[in-house]
């Protein structure tokens, strides 16, 4: 009889944390590596919240909290909703998890079955796949191309579905692509929904605040209300509040699902850290001022990293709405022969030979389903991503 358990072997290790551990290995020896394959702000956690957080402690909130979140920080979860998105939400209706990933394995364990299919649109963040996957689940992909500005079609949608449908994954801005849907592009897809009342909506919103030039940000339930009851928005405070290591995601959704996922979570985890959910209070609740200037930074981080990759020869990279990511494609380099000697035959072989050569750590398009591409996250300074696309400028030019 095997020891693990044989849903380990339908799940593969995180292509972003490998890439993000080779750098440091790499560094660890001396080398020279840039790493622009976290998903991660360089900037500080803001001074308010760290502030809220020393409160905390000195107040004694260092005791156990409700499994599903001080209420505190579940009713400023509910008055953004209103504020933000102009959902509805009783502060009953939220659930807090240590990061965004605990609350989406929670939504699955909750509700799949074997034979359940969960559509997830290709390029996909790489743990979508794998959750479902350890769930029970069977993930179905359908693919966003480039053609398209890497959105899904209805058309496409439509396909995807069948009886055994149970959710759709959407993840606007995207990771890892940056890509973020319309009013219009995102009403097309509710619209597919809308003719399959069997098929929830799983909404990964971590990114809402990131978006650049004058683009509006909408959410499937603001675009379509009649899905409110088989929606689950899911958000964070670890990208635009650059709070990463507190570990603090959030959701909102039917109270019957919430429930589900609260006694989950009291087996599992139980509450979240009482002290980053106090500082998640002060987040949500106070000055949101240095979101507009943390934009606006990375909206040029992105307008040079387009440029420069864009000049480089053999990749092309489209320009994002979103996110602070952006994923070119290396179709260009494919067949040609690297200055090591060896062959490009994949997107892999790509960013191997990027990182053996130049020392610039991205991850392989294929690892989020589809490529040939490769994601490059521009969430550190202007200095070291001039640099890094000098280096990847160099390597496609060396590529014979």
């Amino acid at each position: 009889m095997a020891f693990l358990a044989d849903a380990i072997s339908r799940v593969k290790p995180s292509a972003t944390i490998a890439v993000s551990q080779k750098a440091r290995e790499l560094k660890a020896k001396g080398r020279d590596v840039i790493g622009l394959g976290a998903g991660e702000p360089d900037f500080d956690t803001p001074d308010n919240i760290k502030t809220a957080a020393i409160d905390a402690i000195n107040r004694g909130e260092t005791k156990y909290t409700p499994v599903s979140g001080i209420p505190e920080l579940r009713k400023a979860i509910a008055a953004k909703f209103k504020r933000e998105n102009g959902l509805d939400y009783s502060w009953e209706q939220t659930i807090v998890g240590t990061g965004g990933k605990q609350i989406l394995f929670n939504a699955f364990m909750a509700t799949l079955n074997p034979g359940d299919e969960v559509v997830i649109p290709a390029p996909y963040w790489v743990s979508y796949p794998e959750m479902v996957a350890l769930c029970g689940g069977t993930p179905v992909f359908v693919s966003a191309t480039q053609e398209h500005n890497f959105k899904l079609q209805a058309a496409d949608l439509e396909k995807a579905i069948t009886p055994k449908t149970k959710w759709f994954i959407f993840n606007s801005p995207s990771n890892p692509t940056g890509a973020a849907y319309t009013q219009d592009e995102l009403k097309a897809l509710t619209d597919v929904l809308m003719k399959n009342p069997q098929v929830w909506v799983l909404t990964d919103d971590m990114y809402e605040h990131l978006t650049y030039g004058d683009f509006k940000f909408v959410t499937p339930v603001e675009v379509e209300p009649k899905l409110y009851d088989r929606t689950l928005t899911m958000n964070g405070v670890s990208k635009a509040y650059a709070m990463t290591g507190w570990r603090i995601g959030y959701a909102a959704g039917p109270i019957q699902l919430i429930k589900a996922m609260d006694m989950i979570q009291g087996q599992q985890t139980s509450g979240a850290t009482s002290i980053a959910q106090w500082a998640a209070v002060e987040a949500l609740n106070g000055t949101q001022d240095f979101i507009p200037a943390n934009k606006k930074i990375f909206e040029g981080r992105r307008d040079l990293v387009v440029s420069m990759l864009n000049q480089a020869k053999g990749i092309v990279c489209p320009v994002p709405e979103g996110a602070f990511y952006v994923y070119p494609s290396c179709k260009g380099l494919i067949g040609k022969t690297a200055p090591s000697g060896k062959v490009i035959e994949t997107d892999e072989d790509f960013v191997s030979e990027l990182l053996e050569t130049e020392g610039v750590a991205v991850v392989h398009g294929s690892a989020f389903g589809l490529g040939p591409n490769f994601r490059i996250s521009y969430a550190t300074s202007e200095e070291l991503l001039e640099e890094a696309c000098r280096r990847i400028q160099r390597f496609c030019g060396a590529c014979k």
